[in-house]
């Protein structure tokens, strides 16, 4: 641990852990796409006709890093947030953060038309790196698609069978317990070394919950991340989840009763 204590982890300009991922969108009308980033002052071609950097500026510019109040900005360098590519029926945002994850989502939702794209799924790496360490590249050498997938329908499988489970309970007590056995059970899970995250956006008025729910699920894999790095090699989502329960309703003094 205190090895790891004299090498800090590597972030981003912006203040947080580099965990680079990417996001997938579904892309219905590529023409509609380029147009609209022509018009947005935050997204410049970088001299390619399906690639563009997506710079903290204009548009972009009340995207709030609570890490960096005392961040001055320089107007002629702004920072560049991350990569925006188009491939055949994809349209991809490569990004150095969990943060910047966060925050691009529901910016880029906003700003482009659902009928020419929306955000399907993310794949994002479970790890924090040494400032020294080599970083795996390009992308595709992080994210296996077969691998990926796999991971992602047993975690589906897995939930619908509890599923099945609790609604051929035969008491409502008995499906609480199937349900917390479950609970239990994925919040104890090693998490592997790259995920995906799937988006749900088929009613828009679900939004900010799909929104808040992405970034609660990020966070803990973050801070599950960073914890790990500090040398609590077998902390957990559930060992996150008795601290952050402690830490609010223990300074309230509130018994959680069990």
């Amino acid at each position: 641990m205190f090895d790891r204590l004299k090498k800090p982890f590597l972030t981003v300009e912006t203040g947080e852990a580099y965990q680079p991922l990417r996001l997938v969108y579904h892309l219905f009308n590529k023409d509609a796409l380029t147009q609209l980033f022509d018009k947005l002052d935050c997204v410049n071609n970088n001299g390619t006709d399906h690639t563009w950097n997506l710079f903290w500026k204009n548009e972009c510019n009340e995207l709030h890093f609570e890490s960096l109040d005392s961040f001055h900005k320089n107007p002629d360098h702004p920072v560049r947030l991350g990569t925006l590519n188009i491939k055949d029926d994809k349209f991809y945002i490569n990004l150095p953060s969990f943060k910047r994850a966060c925050l691009v989502v529901p910016f880029f939702h906003s700003v482009i038309p659902h009928d020419v794209a929306i955000v399907h799924h993310v794949d994002f790496i479970n790890k924090v790196f040494a400032v020294n360490e080599r970083l795996p590249h390009p992308f595709t050498e992080l994210f296996k698609e077969d691998e990926l997938e796999r991971i992602l329908e047993k975690r589906v499988t897995e939930y619908h069978e509890m599923e099945k489970r609790c609604e051929h309970a035969p008491s409502a007590e008995e499906a609480f317990n199937i349900l917390r056995e479950y609970t239990e059970t994925e919040g104890k899970k090693r998490f592997p070394f790259a995920e995906r995250y799937m988006f749900d956006l088929s009613h828009e008025e679900d939004s900010d919950i799909v929104f808040l729910s992405f970034y609660i699920f990020l966070r803990g894999r973050e801070l599950v991340a960073i914890k790990r790095w500090l040398g609590e090699m077998n902390y957990t989502v559930a060992d996150l989840i008795d601290e952050t329960v402690e830490e609010v309703f223990g300074s309230m003094d509130i018994d959680i009763i069990e």
